[in-house]
């Protein structure tokens, strides 16, 4: 059986310290964000939705 998580979340910490967590639903998501905001760099997260065709996520990426 598969990995069934949505959310691919790659991040880097004010210390240095990286994370990389996969969460089920946006709700989870927008909480997680919200427990470790004061701890990231906000400019270096990266969220990849699983769901979404990869070539979709790079023209998000590229515009954003």
């Amino acid at each position: 059986m598969g990995n069934t998580c949505r959310y691919v979340v790659n991040a880097v910490g004010k210390c240095g310290e990286t994370y990389y967590t996969q969460i089920d639903s946006k709700r989870e998501l927008q909480n997680w964000i919200e427990d470790h905001k004061e701890k990231l760099i906000l400019d270096e997260l990266k969220v990849v939705d699983r769901k979404v065709p990869p070539f979709v996520n790079w023209l998000l990426r590229v515009r954003g």
